[in-house]
């Protein structure tokens, strides 16, 4: 088959290069806002280029891949719907609640299939903790704790189009609550701090954060995350269940270090970038998403999936701005 890419950003050039692996994709053709760079990447990789999304969109493609920068998201996802295309988009959907819940109308009016790129779901330890909470072999579950801590921040031109802290980092764990325990949030307390750069309390982010939800049958989630952890990045999960417990992400390329003598657990190199923790699933992800182009698997990440991830991250923005707990009825649906 045949997958047209737009955005040959970081994301977009990795992702990019991983099409190109896949036995099923036969060409990749690639296109971006700067044409040059997209020739650039199509001449380095040995995939085809396209100046615009217009002629990709024209170029026979049988599968529609979003990198492109989030603004633009929303306009890609109608187009690709408009040309037939299945469609895969990197989170978000949209920059906002309103723009979002406008894309998930338009793609449920529609029979095209669009998935979008929540790569922890292809993880295999999530996937092992999902499998373990569904078959009750944890018991009842009581706490779940999961952190994002990236090993450094990003650049300054990138916090004011990110969305804030909650809907562009902490979003993923939101997603991949809902994807392990198949609860919903009803509720949640949210707080963060500028205690990095000044310039992300200048666009009114922050660098560090924390949330406590709870979720429909009483278990409490903490979540926490920063920009700034220069141990290395470090994504886990910990579940906490009346007849066990278990961890996600505790290998030995965890970034701690053990403050008891003798013990050398984990002993590994840490994972420098998202990239390095989640290859695999990026891997997985994208193969996932050649299966939802030839019909041979349903969406496993839909636009209302994003849309319930986004509310939360709505959600603990509006806590943190008002020091108090938001309950999930008062953000839209």
């Amino acid at each position: 088959m045949r997958i047209g890419l737009v955005g040959v950003g970081r994301i977009g050039a990795f992702h990019a290069a991983t099409l190109k692996g896949l036995p099923a994709v036969e060409q990749v053709v690639v296109a971006d806002a700067d044409a040059s760079r997209a020739e650039l990447v199509a001449k380095d990789l040995g995939l085809e280029f396209a100046p615009d999304v217009d002629a990709l969109l024209a170029s026979g493609i049988d599968g529609f891949v979003i990198a492109a920068a989030t603004s633009a998201h929303a306009d890609l996802i109608a187009a690709g719907i408009a040309a037939g295309v299945p469609t895969f988009c990197e989170k978000p959907v949209a920059h906002d609640l309103a723009d979002t819940q406008r894309v998930v109308a338009v793609v449920e009016a529609s029979d095209v299939p669009v998935h979008i790129g929540f790569q922890r779901r292809f993880d295999l330890g999530y996937q092992a903790a999902r499998q373990q909470v569904r078959s009750g072999e944890l018991g009842f579950v009581h706490h779940i704790r999961a952190n994002t801590n990236d090993a450094f921040p990003p650049p300054q031109e990138y916090i004011p189009t990110s969305g804030g802290f909650f809907r562009d980092c902490t979003v993923h764990d939101f997603d991949i609550i809902r994807f392990v325990t198949s609860r919903e949030v009803v509720s949640v307390f949210a707080t963060g701090a500028n205690r990095g750069e000044a310039f992300f309390g200048q666009y009114g982010d922050v660098d560090a954060a924390a949330a406590l939800l709870t979720l429909d049958d009483s278990t409490f989630v903490s979540v926490s995350g920063t920009r700034y952890n220069a141990a290395g990045h470090d994504v886990r999960m910990e579940v906490l269940g009346s007849l066990g417990s278990l961890a996600v992400g505790l290998d030995e390329h965890t970034a701690l270090r053990s403050a008891e003598a003798g013990v050398m657990f984990p002993g590994g190199e840490p994972h420098a970038t998202f990239m390095d923790r989640f290859r695999p699933a990026y891997v997985a992800e994208l193969t996932a998403f050649t299966e939802v182009v030839a019909g041979t698997r349903e969406v496993p990440c839909t636009v209302s999936d994003a849309l319930q991830a986004f509310r939360i991250a709505d959600a603990c923005e509006l806590s943190r701005h008002e020091n108090r707990v938001v309950y999930m009825e008062e953000i839209g649906r």
